[in-house]
Parts: C-alpha cells; sequence; structure tokens
C-alpha cells in the first residue's frame, strides 16, 4: 500500500473513532475530507513532505492534518489518533466492517448494549437484546445479520485491487538490492484472484541476507512473523501477510511454478508427473526415486529434468505452457497450445465512462483526451440516466443537451471517436429508464442494475432478460451489481442470460472496477461457452479508474476471453459496424 493509500486508511480511521467517540460533526467530516484528498492525490506524498509547505497547498488539507501526515511521514505514527484508539475498545473498529453498519450504529449499540466487538454483537442478536433499541427493529436486526454472514463468508482477504499494489510496491522494492537477478509475485495474486489472502514473492540472484533485510525493513512492514536464512514472513500495515523466499535460480522456474499454485492445479502436475515415471516439487522435475527427500536434490548431485523455467517444466510434462490465470483445475490440462488470451494491450476503447454531467470528475473533453493518450479509438460517453438520483442522473431534456456536447466534441477532436450514450438503470421490473424514443437517439447504451438489488434470484433473471433482449441495449454493464466483500448483489441464471445475449447479440460486461469485477471469471466461462461477445470496461468516473483495466483483463483471462471475442479489442470501424447492426437484429 503506498503511502497515499495508508494516510488515506488512517484518516478514515480518525473520522470513524471521532465519530464513536461523539465528536462534532465538523471534525469527523474534515477527517474524512483529507481522506478522500489523499486517496484521490495523484501526487506522492512522500515527495510532497520534503518540500515546504507542499503539503499545506493541497486543497482540502488543512494545518493541523498537515501536521498530522508529516509526523506520519517521520515517525510511521499519529498521537491523536494512537489517543483515540485508547478510548474505544479495541474490538469496535471491527464492527464497522460489519456491511451497512456505520459509526452512529456502531456507537449506538456500544453505548446502550454493551458492544464492544464482533463477538458480543453475534450473542447480542442472537439474545434479542438489541431489538428495541432505537432504529433497531426487526428488518434492521435482519440486515445485519445478513451482513455478519456475508463478511465472514468472504474471509479476511483483500481485494485483487488493494493487494496488487502492495505486492508491486514490495517487489520494486526487492529489485532495487544490489546484486538481485530476479523478483516475482507469485501466489493468487499472480493466478488474478478476486480477492488475495496473503501475498507471495519470489527472488534469485544477490545476498538472501540482504534481501530478507530488504523485505523485513520495507516501510509498510508493521512486524516480522518468521525470519530464516532464505525465508521471511511479515505483517503488512494494511493486516495483510507477505512472504518472501529466496531460490537458486536454477530452479526459480519450479519455485514459481509451485508458489503460483494453485493448490488444485499442482495435484494434477504432480499426477501427471508420476504416471510418466517422474517427481515434481519445488525444486524441478526429477527422476522418480531422487526426489523423495527434502532437501532439494541438486543438493546432492541430482540433474533435474527441467527446473529453472516453467515453459520447460510444461514441455518435459507433455503441455503447452498455461497462462497463471487458469491453473484452477478448471480442465486445463487439456489444452494442446498455449490459449492467446486477451491482454491490456489488446483493449482499444473505453465503452463505460461518466463525466461531471453525472457523477464523473472530467469534462467531455479532457475524458476523451486522457482516453485518446491512452491509445483508445473509441470512447462511449454513457452518463447515468434519471432514476441515478444519487450520481446526478441526466433527465431527458439534459440529456439531449449533454449528447449535443459530446457530439460537438467528437467533431471538434482528431484521433478518437465519441459515441453519445448513456448508463440506463434497469428498473427493478426490467423496464429501462429512458423511453423507446429517447434511447434510439442514443449511439451507445449500456443498462446496468443498481437498486432492487436482493431481488429474488427468478425476478432478477426475468429483470436481466427483459435488458439483454431490448433492441436498443448493446451492453449489460454489471450485471449483478455485486460489491466484493460488501455487497452479494444479485443472483441471477448466468446461463439463460448469456444464451438470450448470445441470441440477440447483446454484449455482457466485465466491470474492471476492483470493488466490482462483475462479470465475475466463472461467469465469464459460462457467457463464452454460450457464445456472448464480452466488453470489458473500466467504468470511468476520475482519471485514474482507466488504470483499473488490468483487474479487467486478469478477471477475464481467469474466464478464457481471447482477443477476438472482446469487444474493446476490435478495431474502430469494426467496432462501430458492430453497434450499428447490433439494432438490426430480430430480438426473441
Amino acid at each position: 500500500m503506498s503511502a497515499n493509500a495508508t494516510l488515506a486508511a488512517l484518516f478514515e480511521e480518525m473520522a470513524a473513532l471521532l465519530e464513536l467517540t461523539g465528536a462534532n460533526s465538523f471534525r469527523v467530516s474534515a477527517h474524512a475530507k483529507v481522506a478522500r484528498v489523499l486517496g484521490e492525490l495523484d501526487a506522492d506524498v512522500e515527495a510532497l513532505g520534503r518540500e515546504p509547505g507542499a503539503i499545506e497547498a493541497i486543497e482540502g488539507i488543512g494545518e493541523g492534518s498537515a501536521g498530522r501526515i508529516r509526523e506520519w511521514l517521520a515517525s510511521g505514527s499519529i498521537k491523536d489518533l494512537e489517543s483515540l484508539r485508547k478510548q474505544v475498545p479495541p474490538g469496535l473498529p471491527e464492527v464497522l466492517r460489519v456491511p451497512g453498519l456505520g459509526p452512529k450504529t456502531a456507537r449506538l449499540l456500544w453505548k446502550e448494549a454493551g458492544v464492544v466487538d464482533l463477538a458480543t454483537l453475534k450473542a447480542k442478536l442472537a439474545s434479542g437484546e438489541l431489538l428495541g433499541l432505537p432504529r433497531m427493529g426487526e428488518k434492521t436486526l435482519a440486515k445485519i445479520r445478513e451482513s455478519l454472514e456475508f463478511m465472514e463468508k468472504s474471509g479476511g482477504r483483500a481485494r485483487l485491487g488493494e493487494a496488487a499494489p502492495v505486492a508491486e510496491s514490495l517487489a520494486r522494492h526487492l529489485r532495487a538490492v544490489k546484486g538481485v537477478a530476479r523478483v516475482e509475485v507469485a501466489g493468487s495474486l499472480r493466478r488474478g484472484r478476486e480477492t488475495i489472502g496473503d501475498l507471495d514473492l519470489l527472488a534469485c540472484g544477490g545476498d538472501p541476507a540482504g534481501l530478507i533485510e530488504a523485505f523485513r525493513s520495507h516501510p509498510e512492514v508493521r512486524s516480522v512473523l518468521a525470519a530464516g536464512e532464505t525465508k521471511c514472513s511479515v505483517r503488512l500495515a494494511s493486516g495483510m501477510q507477505a512472504d518472501l523466499r529466496v531460490v537458486d535460480s536454477s530452479c526459480f522456474g519450479a519455485a514459481w511454478l509451485y508458489f503460483t499454485g494453485s493448490k488444485e492445479h499442482n495435484v494434477r502436475l504432480r499426477e501427471r508427473a508420476i504416471a510418466r515415471g517422474l517427481r515434481l516439487n519445488e525444486y524441478g522435475l526429477f527422476p522418480h526415486a531422487e526426489a523423495d527427500e527434502d532437501s532439494p536434490p541438486q543438493s546432492r548431485g541430482v540433474a533435474p529434468v527441467a527446473a529453472a523455467s516453467e515453459e520447460e517444466i510444461y514441455e518435459a510434462l507433455g503441455l503447452p505452457w498455461i497462462p497463471p490465470e487458469l491453473r484452477e483445475d478448471h480442465g486445463e490440462l487439456s489444452l494442446r497450445k498455449t490459449p492467446t488470451l486477451v491482454t491490456v494491450e489488446a483493449i482499444r476503447s473505453e465503452l463505460h465512462a461518466h463525466t461531471r454531467a453525472s457523477d464523473g470528475t472530467m469534462s467531455i473533453e479532457e475524458i476523451a483526451r486522457l482516453a485518446r493518450d491512452r491509445g483508445f479509438h473509441t470512447l462511449a460517453i454513457t452518463d447515468h440516466s434519471r432514476s441515478s438520483v444519487q450520481a446526478n442522473g441526466l433527465d431527458p431534456a439534459r440529456l439531449r443537451r449533454h449528447l449535443d456536447a459530446v457530439r460537438e466534441a467528437d467533431a471538434r477532436l482528431d484521433g478518437i471517436r465519441l459515441f453519445a450514450g448513456s448508463e440506463v438503470d434497469i428498473l427493478a421490473d426490467g423496464r429501462l429508464d429512458y423511453e423507446d424514443e429517447l434511447l434510439a437517439e442514443l449511439d451507445w447504451v449500456v443498462a446496468s442494475p443498481h437498486v432492487a438489488l436482493r431481488q429474488d434470484p427468478k425476478v432478477a433473471t426475468e429483470r436481466l432478460l427483459a435488458a439483454v433482449r431490448h433492441p436498443l441495449v448493446h451492453v449489460l454493464g454489471h450485471p449483478t451489481g455485486r460489491l466484493i466483500g460488501s455487497r452479494p448483489g444479485l443472483e441471477p441464471d448466468i446461463e439463460a442470460i448469456a444464451k438470450a445475449a448470445a441470441e440477440c447479440g447483446t454484449a455482457l460486461e466485465v466491470n474492471a472496477n476492483h470493488h466490482r469485477l462483475d462479470l465475475r471469471d466463472r461467469h465469464v466461462r459460462i457467457a463464452l461457452e454460450a457464445g456472448c461477445w464480452i466488453a470489458i470496461n473500466c467504468d470511468v468516473h476520475s482519471p485514474e479508474q482507466f488504470d483499473e483495466l488490468r483487474y479487467g483483463v486478469v478477471t477475464a483471462r481467469r474466464g478464457g476471453l481471447t482477443p477476438d471475442r472482446c469487444l474493446n479489442c476490435l478495431d474502430a470501424r469494426t467496432l462501430d459496424a458492430w453497434r450499428k447492426a447490433k439494432r438490426k437484429k430480430v430480438h426473441k
């Protein structure tokens, strides 16, 4: 986690603790605002801290907050935060992790019912003691129980978009060590899982002791859990555990394969090795009888059949190299050649983006120029429809004026094509948020669910089917509406939706925002089996969200998406032809 992200989290914690302790709303809001500013800050706050007055000059950060930021940069702690932590039961902030349970409710539960942690919350929910407290009716308590259950199912895992920057920061730190030859990320992060448990890194070359020392002294490390000559485990500021293993370059491929996993994939590889009279472990692929010892067979003078690279190990097992995202024991060992999966570099368009007209932070021209600078040939401007009141959705009159503005910019700007569109709400009954006459005026329609996300699965399926079959819809956006770790979203019959989408030519979206990743990987597999088009969109609201593309791509890769089935990989002329032809299809 970067210093910006760490400080944003600390100021968010201070805001929550202030509210828990009954501080006035101004102080709470001020700390929350600083957290938002830091979270959205493009500049490196550590670099700014070395410049006199630079932090104080940031809009939204007052003198007091600037002092706390400098205090943390200098010492790694903030006295005011430590003081606040002492005023609140240590387990109470954990209660704030329960989706939908904010500081005011947590304070009420603490002061009025003695809830001091998740255990007491569960006990008092079970006993019925909370019923009758202010704002604590049966429906509210039922929602708290449901949120608790969902949180426990999701486990103590970080989202992909939270874990990846931390791991990359650790890897960069290690690559700066003198003599190091290679540092790579392994584990579930390399496979692109939507949530990550521990971080795994491998390194080779240089002095192992120097690598271990560099790892344990990284600024994000809060404690060392274990350290040896070639292994080290640490606890990071985010709460995640990170593990480093230093291996010999001669067996780096075997170690990388082993520690990437998945466990199930590795089991299949070992079974295949045994069937060929071989034994596979983290040191390499060896003759069966020579690999039973715990020590590396190389140390006993035994030459491996393959060890230096993953490719040579797969080849020795009679397999093509299998991309890490597919190593989940979903039949990947039956592949006859390495698939050409979609890549970030193959994406040439963004087909779901928001401007200041609704809830984005950029003007039409700003977002268009940014998309063009990233190499995109097409950008679909899809500001929210009228029912998304919280997102400043556009009523028909505003939308028509906005369409004119988008088309004016399209005519004026060189090097990029702008589609004048909308992200149109799919209402609870399956109707779209605008009348067909207005929808027909749009170049591009992304239809998405934003409300009624607890519907019965059958009702949800019919609702989404209505949108998929609508002749004016191009893309079904984030189909379930889920938020990873906090909102389960709809649970429709994805097979039925994919089948209908294939019949109607409607694309299904992988929303690349790391909080969504919706469609999820298994849904992509279902969609491809049905013959669907897939769109990978960042759902851009601010400049940095273009960088979320990689999370959508890795999710799509896990589902087996190839460039020829991805709308965003089409060239400009083919994409525009697809757009026009889509509305000529006969929908059943």
